[in-house]
């Protein structure tokens, strides 16, 4: 028997299971990346998910005359065990935020995550007790997206950019890590700080511990 290191007890079997995913799986993967990111860049799933104002103009962006498509991400689930981006459009209070985070947590790996507009990125004009100062207090974000709302052209250049980031992402870090722990380098070259997560804040972090609880 061998012991995880976080506590659970694996079999022999298990862990030479892990031990050639860590060695064979991963170099097998790392050599077919430009492939793999390619394919998971050209087939991202969005969750349909919209908060406010702004999921008006992220439903425009799925329609005829912009065709979100076109980028192979037309394809919206209403289930987030079937979905691998989720788009934050529209502002996120303090009561939504622990609902936020567990939809995240409901995607399976690889998943990816974007801010869409100014409140869902920064709290925006609603600098108040309710409203959270940014999504990147609950979960991690990859793409920030500015406007109030950002046109749909917008959400366009901002999912560019997030294929761009999956395309430089190290694509074993998801399946062969035993340890459930994901590596992604989230920003691009000559961003500075970019892939630094801020703190929680003291009440959204009330807020998830009471939900948690």
């Amino acid at each position: 028997m061998a012991e995880h290191k976080e506590g659970f007890v694996l079999t022999t079997v298990d862990s030479i299971i892990n031990s050639v995913r860590r060695t064979v799986g991963a170099k097998t993967m790392d050599v077919a990346a430009p492939v793999v990111n390619w394919a998971r860049k050209s087939a991202l799933w969005p969750m349909t998910f919209g908060l406010a104002c702004c999921a008006i103009e992220m439903i425009a962006t799925g329609a005829g005359r912009f065709d979100i498509d076109r980028f192979g991400a037309g394809v919206f689930r209403p289930s987030p065990r079937q979905s691998d981006l989720i788009i934050v459009a529209g502002t996120v209070t303090l009561k939504m935020g622990p609902v936020v985070r567990r939809v995240y947590d409901q995607m399976p790996e690889p998943k990816w995550a974007i801010a869409m507009g100014a409140c869902a990125s920064t709290g925006g004009p609603f600098d108040s007790y309710s409203t959270m100062q940014g999504v990147d207090r609950v979960i991690p974000v990859d793409v920030y997206i500015p406007g109030c709302p950002p046109r749909p052209e917008a959400l366009l250049y901002g999912l560019m950019r997030l294929q761009d980031i999956i395309m430089r992402e190290h694509p074993s870090a998801y399946i062969f890590e035993s340890d459930g722990t994901v590596h992604r380098q989230r920003e691009l070259e000559g961003d500075d700080d970019v892939g630094k997560l801020a703190p929680l804040e003291t009440a959204a972090e009330v807020v998830i511990d009471s939900v948690v609880k």
